[in-house]
């Protein structure tokens, strides 16, 4: 379902938005970015700040007891 994903486990806030800000920035509209994170803050802060650039949040889903997915999609 996605067409890049972006692993940054061990990140935290900012680094966790400004990374998936810069590789959702070299991606084409309507692509799908799958990030996967382990820094319970940027579950809630990442989508936030994706919203607020006018992105498209698709999902979040946890996938373990310590690491989430975030799917983004780029319509700015």
């Amino acid at each position: 379902m996605a067409d890049r994903e972006l692993d940054i486990r061990g990140e935290v806030c900012p680094f966790t938005f400004v990374k998936s800000k810069l590789v959702l920035e070299q991606m084409e509209l309507g692509q799908v970015l799958r990030v996967i994170l382990d820094y319970p803050p940027s579950v809630e802060s990442v989508p936030k700040s994706m919203r607020e650039e006018g992105q498209e949040v698709l999902a979040i889903n946890q996938l373990d007891n310590n690491t989430w997915e975030i799917l983004i999609r780029k319509v700015k």
